[in-house]
C-alpha cells in the first residue's frame, strides 16, 4: 500500500482498454540538482531491491483498494507481482541532472505501480546521502555520528542513519538502524541525567559525573555544558581521571569553547580525551569548525532532513511503450523519449570529466585518451534480483573512492555549476544527414 491510488485508477483504465500489457520503459531521473550542490549521491536502490519482493496485494490491502476499483482489477492484483527487469546506477554512485539513475521494464500495468515505491525510497535516501557527503568532506576525516532520529519520522530516521553511513558517517544513535543495517552505534550522554542529580542542596554534577564513569568506565563521553563549562570540565577530569574517553558540548560557540576546552583539558592532564560538539551543525558549520581543536562532530537535524533540500527532486517518467519513444513536452517538465543508458568518462589520474547518455540501442561512446565507465548494471531480472550481493559497506566504499574521483571544484560548498556536465547524444533518427 505503499502507493498513490490514481497509480490504481490508471490500472483500472488500463485493464479495460487492453493497454495495461503494452511494453513500456520508465526512467527515473532528477532534472536538476538541489540549489547550491555540486553533485547528487544515489542511495536507497538496494532497499527498493529488498522492498519490491514485498510488494503486493493480500486480503487486507485488496479490501482497501476494492471500495474503489472495480472487480476485474482487484482480482489482477491479487496475483501481482512485477516480472519485468531494472537497471541502475549503484548505491554510492554520483548522479547530476539528466542522469537516468533508474530503468524500469515491462508491461504498464506492473511497472506504473512502482512509482511511488520507487521515488518515496530514492527520493527520500538519496537527498540524506547527499547531504552527508558534502558533510563528511567538510569533516577532513574526522568522526562523525548521525543523531537526528528525534527529528523526523521513526522510519525515515532508520533510512536516514542508513544512507548517511553510506556517505562516509562514523556511527549512528539509533539502534534500529544497528539492528536492521549494520550500522556501528555510538552515544554520549544526556543533560536529563546530570539535571537528575539535584538535591535539595542543589545541582551535583559530579554525582552524576561519577555515576556514569562508575557504569560505563572512564572512556565514556561526559556532558560538560549544562551548567559552567570551565567547572563542568574540571569535574570531569577531577571524577574521571586524566584518562577520561571524552566529553561533548553541545551550545554556545562552539570554535570558541573547542579551543577553550582543549586548552583546559591538556593543562589538566587529559591530553587523550577527546572533544565532542553538537547543536545544530551542518556542513557549513562543520567547514567552519575545521580549524579548531574538534575531534568528533554530532549531527542532527540537518542530515536527516537533507541539510534544506529533504528531496532529490526525483521522477519517473514513461520513456518508451512497445519500442517507439515517447516524452512528455509540458514547460519546464520535458522529459527525453527512448530508454537510455549512460557512461562517464576519466582522465588517467581518476578524474570525472564528463557524463554522456546515450540511447540504450547504439553502442557506447568513446573518448580518446579517457577511460570509459558504465555507469548502469543490471539489478532485477524478470522480477528476481540479479546484482550480485552488495553490501553496505560496498557502497560506502564506493562512494568514498568517488569523492576523491571528483574535479577539485566539485567539492566547494559554495554555488556553482555540477561537478561534470552531463551531455546527451541524440539518436541516429534525430541527426542531420
Amino acid at each position: 500500500m505503499f502507493t498513490d491510488q490514481y497509480e490504481l485508477t490508471m490500472l483500472s483504465a488500463a485493464l479495460a482498454d487492453g493497454s495495461a500489457h503494452r511494453r513500456c520503459s520508465f526512467e527515473v531521473f532528477a532534472r536538476r540538482l538541489p540549489d547550491g550542490r555540486r553533485y547528487g549521491v544515489v542511495a536507497g536502490t538496494a532497499r527498493l531491491v529488498a522492498a519490491l519482493s514485498n510488494f503486493r496485494f493480500g486480503d487486507p490491502e485488496l479490501e482497501i483498494v476494492s471500495r474503489f476499483l472495480d472487480d476485474a482489477t482487484v482480482a489482477w492484483l491479487r496475483d501481482y507481482r512485477f516480472s519485468g527487469d531494472i537497471d541502475g546506477y549503484r548505491e554510492g554512485d554520483f548522479y547530476f541532472p539528466g542522469s537516468p539513475i533508474l530503468s524500469v521494464r515491462g508491461t504498464f500495468a506492473e511497472c506504473v505501480l512502482l512509482e511511488t515505491l520507487i521515488l518515496s525510497i530514492l527520493n527520500h535516501d538519496s537527498a540524506i546521502a547527499s547531504a552527508a557527503a558534502r558533510m563528511v568532506s567538510a569533516a577532513d576525516g574526522r568522526p562523525m555520528i548521525e543523531m537526528g532520529s528525534r527529528r523526523t519520522h521513526e522510519e525515515s530516521a532508520v533510512a536516514a542513519s542508513r544512507a548517511a553511513y553510506l556517505a562516509g558517517f562514523t556511527a549512528t544513535s539509533n539502534l534500529e538502524a544497528v539492528r536492521r543495517h549494520g550500522v556501528p552505534g555510538a552515544g554520549t550522554s544526556a543533560h536529563a541525567f546530570t539535571l537528575l542529580h539535584t538535591t535539595p542542596d542543589g545541582p551535583d554534577e559530579a554525582a552524576a559525573f561519577r555515576a556514569q564513569v562508575a557504569a560505563l568506565g572512564v572512556g565514556t563521553t561526559l556532558l560538560v555544558d549544562t551548567y559552567d563549562i570551565t567547572a563542568g570540565v574540571e569535574t570531569a577530569v577531577e571524577v574521571a581521571g586524566p584518562g577520561l574517553g571524552g566529553v561533548r558540548i553541545d551550545s554556545g560557540d562552539l570554535g570558541v569553547l573547542a579551543r577553550q576546552v582543549r586548552g583546559q583539558l591538556d593543562g589538566l592532564g587529559a591530553t587523550g580525551t577527546k572533544i565532542v560538539v553538537s547543536g545544530d551543525l551542518d556542513e557549513y558549520a562543520i567547514a567552519a569548525l575545521r580549524a579548531e581543536p574538534v575531534d568528533v562532530y554530532g549531527v542532527g537535524t540537518s542530515v536527516v532532513v537533507g541539510s534544506g533540500a529533504p528531496t532529490a527532486g526525483m521522477v519517473y517518467k514513461l520513456v518508451e511503450v512497445d519500442g517507439i519513444p515517447v516524452e512528455k513536452r509540458s514547460s519546464n517538465k520535458a522529459s527525453r523519449g527512448g530508454v537510455k543508458k549512460a557512461v562517464r568518462f576519466a582522465r588517467d589520474t581518476g578524474t570525472l570529466v564528463e557524463e554522456v547518455v546515450y540511447p540504450a540501442h547504439s553502442d557506447a561512446p568513446g573518448a580518446a585518451g579517457l577511460e570509459v565507465i558504465e555507469l548502469l548494471v543490471p539489478l532485477v531480472r524478470g522480477g528476481e534480483t540479479a546484482c550480485e550481493a552488495t553490501t553496505l559497506e560496498d557502497s560506502r566504499s564506493l562512494l568514498a573512492a568517488g569523492l576523491v574521483s571528483l574535479p577539485w571544484e566539485g567539492l566547494k560548498l559554495s554555488h556553482g555549476e555540477p561537478a561534470i556536465p552531463v551531455r546527451f547524444a541524440e539518436p541516429e533518427s534525430r541527426r542531420a544527414p
